[in-house]
């Protein structure tokens, strides 16, 4: 009536959303980062899982993947925001991209840092990114914002672009320095948190120094493209004195 066989069984099933799940803890190494632990461990478990199972995050791992795969769209709300702020600053829907034109260059300097650098796209490098696109728009608006300025003075757009960008030249180098230097001992922290704070620091600093050096040639270029095809505003006739538009009067017309 009865066999006894002696077996290997887990003591209890865990289950998640109503699934039987089997659960996975971990810690990050001190030489590596959040986001190639999670890649190492998909591709290690993928290679195991029988068809149909997924895999689900929790905690800090889910938190980090919530908030990276919102990161195009949080791009495109920032960029956005400001394109509207500046729209309504030059009352121009062209200089607002004019101004957008330094928010590339910031990127590629902040992605090619942390390629080189082996940092990753984290939470705390996205709030670089997000912090590096408020601050290389500034540069472009001294430059367009002056040029605009001499540009109603009478100078032809060619002129005037030319020398907003080399009268806000110091200006810019300061700023930017001023920056760099307050960003440096972020990419230089050490101790509890140092990673987090090394991530913005790298994003902000890099992405400033390649943004400074383009902004500077492709801003005016920009300008000049939208100053061609912009449409020519008419000056306004000059009314003719008064003792020219009347008729003369004679003592013989009585």
């Amino acid at each position: 009536l009865v066999t006894l066989r002696e077996t290997v069984a887990p003591k209890q099933l865990n289950h998640y959303e109503k699934l039987r799940a089997v659960t996975i803890s971990a810690g990050v190494g001190a030489d590596s980062t959040l986001s190639r632990s999670i890649e190492s461990l998909e591709q290690t478990i993928r290679k195991h899982l029988p068809p149909g199972a997924t895999i689900s995050y929790a905690g800090e791992t889910k938190e980090f993947k919530e908030s990276s795969g919102n990161l195009h769209l949080t791009f495109l709300l920032a960029l956005l925001v400001v394109y509207l702020i500046l729209a309504a600053q030059f009352e121009s829907f062209r200089h607002p991209i004019t101004v957008l034109v330094s928010v590339p260059p910031a990127l590629a300097g902040a992605l090619l840092a942390l390629l080189l650098f082996r940092g990753t796209l984290n939470i705390y490098s996205e709030i670089g990114l997000m912090i590096l696109i408020g601050l290389v728009t500034k540069n472009a608006i001294l430059i367009v914002e002056f040029a605009n300025q001499l540009c109603q003075e009478g100078k032809s757009p060619r002129a005037a672009i030319v020398e907003a960008a080399v009268l806000r030249l110091r200006p810019i180098v300061m700023t930017t320095l001023s920056t760099i230097l307050a960003a440096l001992p972020l990419a230089l922290a050490t101790g509890a948190g140092a990673a987090g704070r090394w991530h913005i620091g790298l994003v902000v600093i890099n992405g400033l120094v390649l943004s400074t050096l383009l902004t500077l040639f492709l801003v005016p270029v920009v300008y000049l493209l939208f100053a061609r095809t912009a449409p020519v505003r008419q000056s306004a006739a000059v009314p003719e004195p008064f003792s020219e538009v009347l008729p003369r009067h004679s003592p013989s017309q009585g």
